[in-house]
């Protein structure tokens, strides 16, 4: 079968190639490949700059962002033929630290876990592919053209848990959220603030192309301008920092009002300097009871919280967050640019 493949740590590896059939073992599904969505790790994977093959292999499946059609599942396993499913990424250490042996591998301290298409594992970027049942997750069938955005659902759906749960320690009712970035976390971000009923403002620096509408038609705010103008305009409660922008990332640590939550979400480039007046930081972050929470990847709960999240969202909104759909054979130009482009999914039917 066809997959998408790299050599981990060489440059120009991306290619599509001939690997084996999987071959089920027990307690694991059969599944079509569907799609396949592509992000910024996987294209830092193509550029050599991350990644793991898995032991004893030279190339690694790209791939986590999944979505697929059961073809054989076990029996009594709660899984049917033709069921819509995606996997679960990161899998926990097989020496587990307390948060992997309690189910929260998204939390491993050690890091001994593995992850699909990024760490030991081969991805999800093949015609045909196997998933343990305890981490398939089923979508409803009206997600056949958008359930690939359930992976980076799960990672939002745990930011606003990490953000209910710092908030707990108190008394904590949000009213507003200011999200920073409008790509893929930071409009599926917007969407669950939408669905929470919050009032919901998302900066971005575009001001064309699809992002502003999308944006309104959530009923929430676009805004373009520095992130400390609109901070003090608006006063958040919350804070979703989901762009890893240095500076960005530098006025969002005090963007929020008093006994405010910031959840960064977006990771960032080593090497870049700037200006930061790190005493005003903490004075206010302080003065204010603050807090600053860093949110990566996702447990299963919070894959099945994102499916809740897609399952109840406008359709033809979250179609129009994929702007690019490729089919396998030019699944290099997924890792390109494009003019206004916000997920690229590769279609491997």
């Amino acid at each position: 079968m066809r997959a998408l493949t790299v050599i981990p740590g060489q440059a120009d590896s991306l290619s599509v190639r001939d690997v084996p059939d999987p071959a089920p073992g027990s307690g694991e599904l059969l599944v079509e490949g569907l799609a396949l969505g592509i992000c910024g790790t996987d294209r830092e994977i193509a550029s050599a700059e991350y990644g793991w093959a898995p032991p004893g292999q030279e190339h690694l499946v790209l791939g986590h962002e999944s979505l697929g059609r059961v073809r054989e599942a076990p029996e009594g396993s709660g899984f049917a033929e033709g069921d819509l499913v995606v996997a679960v990424v990161r899998r926990p250490d097989p020496e587990p630290c307390g948060a992997c042996a309690r189910g929260r591998f998204d939390m491993c301290r050690n890091g001994g876990y593995t992850e699909h298409g990024i760490k030991q594992l081969d991805g999800f970027g093949s015609e045909r592919w196997s998933v343990e049942t305890d981490y398939a997750i089923r979508l409803d069938p009206s997600l056949e053209r958008t359930g690939v955005l359930l992976e980076p659902t799960s990672v939002v759906a745990k930011a606003w848990e990490q953000v209910d749960l710092v908030g707990g320690r108190s008394w904590f009712e949000p009213r507003r959220v200011l999200v920073t970035g409008a790509g893929p976390i930071g409009l599926l971000a917007a969407l669950i603030g939408a669905q929470r009923g919050l009032d919901v403002h998302v900066l971005d620096r575009v001001t064309d192309g699809p992002k502003p509408s999308l944006v309104a038609d959530l009923g929430a705010t676009y805004h373009s301008e520095p992130v400390s103008d609109v901070a003090e305009q608006l006063k958040p409660d919350v804070v979703i920092e989901a762009t890893g922008a240095g500076q960005v990332v530098a006025d969002a640590l005090t963007a929020t009002r008093g006994y405010g939550v910031t959840c960064l979400t977006g990771v960032s480039s080593a090497g870049r300097t700037l200006r930061f007046d790190a005493g005003a930081a903490n004075r206010e972050i302080v003065l204010e009871n603050d807090v600053i929470v860093g949110s990566v990847n996702a447990s299963v709960a919070h894959y099945r919280d994102a499916a809740d999240v897609l399952r109840d969202a406008d359709p033809a909104w979250l179609e129009r967050l994929i702007t690019r759909r490729l089919p396998l054979d030019r699944a290099s130009e997924a890792f390109g640019p494009a003019d206004h482009d916000i997920k690229t999914v590769i279609d491997l039917r």
